[in-house]
């Protein structure tokens, strides 16, 4: 019935309460002493365990098992008797057998306390969630090898609380978690484990200090997508700068309605929102041309540090006006010219105007017809959508993007931001050449490339490059070697996942335990 009954003689097998019950002893055979390992088959004694096992067809199983305790003769072996185990079905102060003690563990690595408890109950193994983590914190780790590449990288506990993950970069399995970045506690891995050639890591300064105190003959490789990622970074604060670049840029629709008033307030703050945005450009201005930090600009004036910091960053004050977005495009949009059409020669009804665009493809609704042709009734031209200006964010993904992978209406869009902002065409060049410096794995031009920034007149730039400068040696690694933090971003993927499965409530051991026991699960089942 099973392969692990082979090795006893079954008597009898029934169903009891639900229960599949089996009834076997063990053969008579010699059995080897487990300290002097001489084999022995003078009988002291028998007695009966209840092991439980795998269900079978949806019914627990109890193996009902009777073994024996046999005299050990060795003359200088101090153990006089022992109890026999048979391989494969018990193991010492065990009430499971191997099979069902494995399926345990692999439930509470798979699936933690509370989820490994819900899948063992459907398998008819009612356990609690603390048992569960019990069997699971008993599972041994394997020993910490001391990997040729190693990779380094952090991940958030909660809140502003840190951990570090050292990955094997060859294996590509995860070797050791702890609490904290620390430079000193990875300086004293590091020299527990000699050895490592090439150590992976972002631009952290804690990191590349605890590398270079427990591992000084390491190469130290800072990541390139770390480093792409700095310069995306400081390219949106560019954007972000340069925010009314972005909307000067957009093109005038086709047909335009004209202007209600020859005085447009344009300038002069004559609404409640306006006199608030020209009051705190002001006082934020005041205070921080004169050298003062963000921080202490924003508690002198009682704002929000992020509030002090738009303002700061603005170069006038309508530039922190909220505005209101202009329309969108809608489905209607083809027909406005149509319905304008019909409107001049007489036709006032909604309902009929409906119908005839229905008739040439239209599928909105009766009422958009309606709300489109409202300003016809007042006198007023109809709404013309207008495109809507890019944020930072879209800006500068569209810098950072490959021209190969952008669309025609990007490509269009950005050339107009590029042409219209000096500012923005210089930092493009910029990314460009970075860029073209990690798809060669060519370094040379970095000196170069860092004078450059340097001298692009942007401090988010020449921030970066003075960044860029303190870890040169190992971003030169990072541009021209293979070596990479790819895998320690995946398995920081992988923890996550594995915190998220608990609630985000397992500690440190916990999560070690998990994270090195799943990795070797994955790599042992595929």
């Amino acid at each position: 019935m099973s392969p692990h009954l082979d090795a006893v003689r079954v008597e009898r097998v029934w169903v009891a309460g639900g229960v599949v019950r089996i009834e076997a002893r063990t053969r008579e055979l010699s059995v080897a002493c487990p300290d002097c390992g001489r084999g022995s088959a003078r009988v002291h004694s028998r007695y009966r365990r209840a092991l439980a096992d795998v269900a079978v067809g949806g019914r627990p199983v109890v193996i009902e098992l009777s073994v024996r305790r046999l005299f050990c003769d060795g003359p200088s072996c101090g153990r006089r008797t022992f109890a026999e185990q048979v391989e494969g079905l018990t193991a010492r102060y065990q009430r499971r057998s191997p099979l069902l003690q494995h399926l345990v563990e692999m439930a509470g690595v798979l699936l933690a306390g509370r989820g490994g408890a819900r899948l063992l109950r459907i398998l008819q193994v009612p356990l609690s969630r603390t048992s569960v983590l019990f069997h699971l914190m008993r599972l041994p780790l394997p020993p910490a090898a001391t990997p040729r590449v190693l990779g380094v990288d952090d991940f958030a506990l909660y809140a502003d609380v840190y951990g570090t993950l050292l990955v094997d970069a060859d294996t590509r399995l995860p070797i050791e978690l702890w609490a904290g970045r620390d430079a000193e506690q990875l300086a004293t891995w590091l020299r527990t484990h000699p050895g490592v050639d090439v150590a992976c890591r972002d631009g952290s300064l804690v990191y590349r200090q605890g590398i270079a105190d427990g591992a000084p003959n390491a190469v130290q490789v800072s990541d390139r997508f770390h480093l792409w990622q700095g310069l995306s970074k400081r390219v949106g604060d560019v954007a972000a700068a340069h925010r009314g670049c972005l909307s000067a840029a957009v093109p005038e629709p086709e047909a335009t309605s004209p202007p209600t008033s020859p005085a447009a307030p344009s300038d002069e703050a004559d609404t409640p929102a306006r006199r608030h945005a020209k009051r705190l450009f002001e006082a934020v201005h005041a205070v921080t041309d004169t050298g003062r930090s963000l921080n202490s600009a924003a508690r002198e004036l009682g704002l929000n540090r992020r509030t002090v910091g738009k303002y700061a960053r603005a170069a006038t004050w309508q530039e922190c006006v909220r505005r209101i977005p202009p329309r969108r495009p809608t489905s209607l949009d083809p027909y406005l010219d149509y319905l304008r059409q019909r409107w001049e020669e007489g036709e006032h009804t909604a309902t009929v105007l409906h119908q005839e665009i229905s008739a040439k493809g239209y599928g909105g609704h009766y009422q958009r017809v309606k709300m489109a042709i409202a300003p016809l009734r007042r006198g007023l031209p109809i709404d013309t959508p207008r495109e809507r200006p890019p944020s930072p964010r879209q800006v500068t993904r569209w810098i950072t993007t490959a021209p190969s992978r952008r669309d025609l209406h990007t490509t269009e869009a950005l050339r107009r931001r590029l042409t219209h902002c000096p500012e923005l065409a210089r930092t493009h060049d910029l990314v460009r050449q970075f860029a073209a410096m990690l798809d060669a794995h060519n370094a040379r031009p970095l000196a170069h490339w860092l004078e450059q920034l340097s001298d692009a007149g942007l401090p988010a730039l020449a921030g970066l490059a003075n960044a860029i400068r303190e870890d040169q040696p190992a971003v030169v690694q990072g541009i021209t070697t293979p070596f990479n933090s790819g895998v320690n971003e995946g398995r920081i993927t992988d923890l996550k996942l594995q915190k998220r499965i608990m609630a985000g409530r397992a500690g440190v051991p916990l999560l070690r335990h998990r994270v090195i026991l799943m990795a070797l699960l994955r790599r042992r089942y595929g």
